[in-house]
């Protein structure tokens, strides 16, 4: 019984204690004065598209009416009959003013699709910096000057920013891919980088055209599932630094089954644990009720086990209200608050995830079957056509 409380106990404190340092990491990072911005060059930034998302044409509006003097905006997709280019359209002339390409183009370039949609929008892009953006995101009018701004720190080769979730339709399972991503993704993201590490989330992919030519370009990702870890190994690789640019942007949560969340999050996993699977093996202890239920069961309902777990889950509530706060004062659209309810669901499934991440590299994106990889080719070849 000794044993058993130390195995239930321990971990449920580290988790706590992790998820506590999150929020302080975060309320930190909220509060810190924005960087200066200086000099405003022109922009292009480049949105991949494809299929229909809840609240894609919001997001993409956001985009359109940034308070920076002059930017270009290129929206892509392969199938001609992509939804997504009807909302494109709409936003086209509702905001004339908005210097915005459509590219439409089929041409296959390996087996990540959105890297290939990507090659074949890059040619339409009119400037020398670049900005890579989900089409899920949501982001303020100063998001392009902040990304701008931090891009300019000497030494910079990429900028990235992290970023919290919100459903886009309703239902249990994205309200809980949207708290996954911020109560344990944000400020793990922000919990790592004060630890040293420089990774690049994705979302926002920010660099020099030149800079992307001596990473290998773009054609370089083409058949990485992991494109965005393997681009930041490659800028730390020229000896340059990712950064985060101070703002955070939000991302939707489209899925309304459960098995749809579960084969998101699985490709997550398995991009994650490829990359770095010791690390990714331990954050299974970030999760501080999945241990102290798992207390519960094994004691067979002890006591003790019932007062830790009912301690644990306080301290979890505590954490999540105190995230979507800072939240609510800092992302383009307030978060929806967590139930108190689906904590331990959330902490439970994301250790299945992690266990069975583990188990195979296939994952399923967007309808279509793909390995995950392991790292980046030792030997860099730069690309010249860029």
């Amino acid at each position: 019984m000794q044993m058993l409380r130390y195995a239930s106990i321990l971990p449920t404190a580290f988790g706590i204690a992790q998820a506590l340092a999150g929020m302080v990491a975060l309320r930190a990072f909220a509060a810190r004065p924005p960087v200066p911005t200086g000099a405003t060059p022109p922009v292009t930034i480049l949105k991949p598209v494809c299929g229909h998302e809840n609240l894609l044409e919001e997001a993409i509006a956001s985009f359109c009416v940034q308070d920076y003097p002059h930017y270009q905006l290129v929206i892509g997709a392969q199938d001609p009959n992509d939804p997504a280019l009807a909302v494109a359209r709409r936003l086209q002339a509702r905001y004339p003013d908005c210097d915005m390409t459509i590219v439409v183009d089929s041409t296959r370039h390996g087996s990540n699709r959105k890297i290939a949609n990507l090659i074949n929008m890059l040619p339409s892009a009119k400037h020398d910096l670049l900005v890579f953006a989900d089409s899920d995101l949501h982001v303020r009018l100063d998001y392009l000057a902040r990304v701008v701004a931090a891009l300019q720190a000497p030494g910079t080769g990429l900028v990235t920013t992290i970023y919290g979730g919100e459903p886009a339709v309703d239902g249990i399972p994205a309200r809980l891919g949207a708290t996954h991503i911020s109560h344990t993704f944000l400020p793990g993201a922000l919990l790592a980088v004060a630890l040293g590490r420089q990774d690049n989330l994705g979302v926002t992919m920010a660099l020099r055209r030149q800079t992307l030519a001596q990473a290998g370009g773009l054609h370089g990702l083409a058949e990485h599932l992991a494109d965005d870890a393997v681009l930041g190994q490659r800028v730390r690789a020229l000896g340059l630094a990712v950064r985060l640019a101070d703002t955070i942007p939000v991302v939707t949560v489209q899925e309304r089954t459960a098995r749809g969340l579960w084969q998101h999050e699985l490709r997550w996993a398995r991009t994650s644990g490829s990359m770095a699977p010791r690390a990714f093996a331990g954050s299974v202890l970030q999760f501080p009720l999945f241990w102290a239920f798992a207390g519960v069961v094994a004691s067979g309902g002890a006591r003790w086990a019932m007062l830790w777990c009912a301690a644990a889950w306080l301290a979890r509530a505590a954490v999540v209200h105190g995230i979507d706060r800072t939240l609510y004062r800092t992302c383009p659209r307030p978060p929806r608050p967590t139930p108190f309810w689906l904590l331990p669901l959330r902490d439970v499934l994301s250790t299945a995830e992690i266990v069975l991440s583990y188990w195979s590299d296939v994952v399923i994106w967007r309808g279509h079957e793909m390995h995950a990889d392991h790292g980046i080719p030792r030997k860099l070849v730069p690309n010249a056509e860029l």
